[in-house]
């Protein structure tokens, strides 16, 4: 079993808690010495893959939920922040940062908070103009609250998962048509009927809690109108467990509150719609094709998207993927991952990534095979779809859906087959943000990088203005 080093000492150490052992008793079970143990919870030796296994064998323990999810998605962040000019006389080594994020996360959490705080104060001073004498405000925005809560929960709320499966299960739903069970299941548990739009609301969705009315447009597709009565079954059904959530995540203002309800509703709705047990099975028989398990679901293409990077119960995960929405000005719209590759907070997405050719090539999907800096390389697959069909002067927006996995996991992808993976010279190279991208020799950089200096030679032009030393 190949792995690097492996400081989990904080981990461990909440194993042996939940279990009520001492470190005698706990380093018993596991098969090693009481001061191994010791020097393992106090991060001074790393953890061999003797113990993994061995505690994978005698306590249940998934190997790489040690390594990876949420420590991952934390380092990622803890990095970009210290990558700013503003820390320029501190560079840590990526094993002091691994060791902040699994020792320390309450630390590393605050730290980026504060570094986000600092960042949105420096662009309302540079736009302050005719406003000279407000007070920019460095609170964290509401959105971008909740945008963390999701990422930090790994995009996985359980008990609302199981909650939706069970419901799922209840009303057979993919055993024949979504729509007779959702709406029958509304009307026959909460006493609402469902009736299609008139022909001028502009309304997806509309909720009478008078007239025990739920009004749909009738301009909707299949796939989004069960999902709008999806949602109206977790208004209704699931509000309870919502609260309860909501509570547990002590956001600091009602409007955060307010943004994740809806959040949480839509969770419910996808998987009500894609049940965790009977999705993750089709994905894998299935081979991970997306137009394949929206027939099989009747679901969009978004929606199935979205889901596969939502397959993270403990004991029963799907293979870690990373998803993004993206418009066409290259704004992500929607992001998670469940890979190492961690969408960049404050920029826009990378330009050699395949997401972008998406546009110039509508109902196709695109493959491609790429590599970022630190090494890991990827099957990455995008394809582009539209949002609305109300007629030809309606607003039509347009969006390229990305996802993929590590090259590991290509295997269980449909999408993988035919192409070339031994061969490392046929993997692009991308990366996540400019800002924070360590290649010299990209050609597509919009922005230097931060932290590196700049050489600029007035008697030579190359493709850039400037060489990175």
């Amino acid at each position: 079993m190949a792995i690097g080093k492996l400081f989990i000492g904080r981990k461990v150490r909440d194993i042996r808690q939940a279990n009520g052992a001492t470190q005698a008793q706990f380093a018993d079970m596991v098969g090693i010495s009481t001061s191994y143990l010791n020097q393992i919870e106090n991060n001074q030796r790393p953890v061999s893959a003797s113990v993994l296994l061995s505690l994978a064998e005698k306590f249940g323990i998934d190997i790489t939920e040690l390594s990876s999810g949420q420590n991952d998605r934390l380092l990622s962040a803890l990095t970009e922040a210290l990558s700013d000019p503003l820390f320029e006389t501190y560079s840590p080594s990526l094993q002091e940062l691994k060791l902040v994020t699994q020792n320390a996360p309450g630390f590393a959490h605050a730290l980026i908070a504060a570094h986000q705080a600092y960042r949105r104060g420096n662009e309302q001073l540079a736009s302050l103009d005719d406003r000279l004498g407000a007070a920019p405000s460095q609170e964290v925005t509401p959105y971008d609250e909740v945008r963390d809560f999701f990422h930090f929960v790994d995009n996985y709320i359980h008990d609302l998962d199981l909650a939706a499966e069970q419901l799922a299960t209840e009303l057979k739903l993919g055993e024949g048509e979504n729509y007779a069970a959702l709406s029958g299941h509304l009307e026959a548990r909460h006493g609402v009927r469902v009736v299609r739009g008139e022909a001028g609301d502009e309304a997806i969705r509309r909720f009478d809690p008078v007239g025990r009315i739920l009004t749909v447009s009738r301009y909707a597709s299949a796939p989004t109108r069960d999902f709008q009565i999806a949602i109206q079954i977790a208004q209704l059904g699931a509000a309870t467990k919502i609260d309860q959530v909501l509570k547990q995540a002590n956001f600091r203002s009602e409007e955060a509150v307010e943004i994740c309800r809806m959040g949480l509703y839509n969770y419910f709705a996808g998987a009500l719609i894609l049940p965790y047990r009977s999705f993750l099975t089709a994905a894998r028989d299935l081979r991970h094709d997306i137009e394949l398990l929206a027939a099989r679901f009747e679901a969009s293409l978004e929606q199935v998207c979205h889901r596969l990077s939502t397959l993270q119960r403990p004991g029963l995960k799907g293979v870690p993927i990373f998803f993004a929405r993206i418009d066409r000005a290259g704004n992500i719209t929607k992001r998670h991952s469940a890979a190492r590759l961690q969408f960049a907070r404050f920029g826009a997405a990378c330009p050699l990534w395949n997401a972008h050719q998406a546009f110039e090539t509508p109902g196709r999907i695109i493959r491609q095979t790429a590599e970022t800096p630190d090494g890991v390389r990827y099957l990455c697959i995008a394809t582009q779809v539209s949002k609305g069909s109300a007629g030809f002067r309606a607003a039509n927006p347009r969006y390229a859906l990305a996802l993929g996995c590590e090259i590991s996991y290509a295997g269980a992808f449909v999408y993988a087959d035919d192409l070339d993976l031994s061969n490392r010279g046929a993997f692009d190279p991308i990366g996540i943000s400019c800002r924070i991208c360590e290649r010299v020799k990209c050609t597509s950089r919009a922005v230097p990088p931060l932290k590196r200096k700049l050489v600029v030679d007035h008697r030579v032009r190359n493709s850039m203005p400037y060489e990175i030393e």
